[in-house]
């Protein structure tokens, strides 16, 4: 039996799927991800190459140097025109069916729900959200990246800024607890596209405690494997297509 036919009967076996996913689950839609040898934090930019890359998705950076900070998220954050790929879709084909009940996911884009997801917890917030400071008042993802401003403003004076967790900010309680919640709750955990490197998201897959544990990476990540853990080194995208083909679903 292959990897891919035995992570289909343990789908057909499970009652409640939870998947936690990161930045690898976007990457075939053209969003790099953040540490890989292409990733965002290895591009050189002559505009940005004396800070460090945290920094530059840091509260200091938004607070203290906010032209700098709104010029690298106009430049690295826009993903109006990017379409979900097949991680994203399987996954809404899944919920829709009633087998996956929640996707916790570490990324900003939104691809999740464009894909018809609706039960997602966006633990590092999602930058299709923006908001005042001073006032609250919300404001769409084209606002950001279409005001003539260098430093966006509303109409009290306040900035406006995404509704993304930075570095140095705490992660949004309720995504949090419900991310938690759901995890700790599921039959089967479905880790995809994350080195798992970012805490405390990375600490969630601990309260797991359901019968089947999923790894799918490209990379080997340091998980202890349990009896019924599968551990698959592939692009999220392509295993997710096989599942789909094997259960006549289209992900067109």
């Amino acid at each position: 039996m292959t990897e891919i036919e035995k992570l289909n009967e343990w789908i057909s076996d499970a009652k409640n799927i939870v998947f936690f996913g990161g930045a690898g689950v976007s990457t075939e839609s053209g969003i790099p991800d953040f540490r890989s040898k292409d990733g965002l934090y290895n591009q050189h930019d002559v505009q940005f190459d004396k800070y460090q890359p945290e920094y530059l998705l840091s509260h200091s950076c938004l607070m203290n140097e906010s032209e700098v900070y709104f010029e690298f998220h106009r430049q690295k954050m826009d993903t109006r025109d990017i379409e979900p790929n097949n991680a994203h879709k399987y996954l809404a084909k899944l919920e829709e069916a009633g087998k996956l009940k929640a996707v916790v996911t570490q990324n900003i884009d939104g691809l999740h729900q464009k894909a018809g997801s609706v039960n997602v917890y966006e633990i590092h917030g999602s930058a299709l959200r923006n908001y005042c400071l001073k006032c609250g008042k919300e404001y769409d993802i084209n606002y950001i990246f279409d005001s003539d401003e260098a430093v966006p403003h509303c109409s009290c004076g306040g900035m406006i800024r995404p509704d993304i967790t930075l570095y140095e900010e705490s992660l949004p309680d309720y995504d949090v607890r419900k991310s938690i919640e759901a995890i700790s709750k599921a039959d089967m955990l479905i880790i995809g596209g994350t080195s798992l490197t970012v805490y405390p998201a990375a600490s969630y897959i601990n309260y797991f405690d359901g019968k089947y544990l999923v790894i799918i990476n490209e990379s080997e990540l340091g998980i202890a494997r349990g009896e019924n853990t599968l551990v698959v080194k592939e692009k999220i995208g392509k295993v997710f297509k096989s599942l789909a083909d094997m259960q006549g679903i289209s992900l067109e």
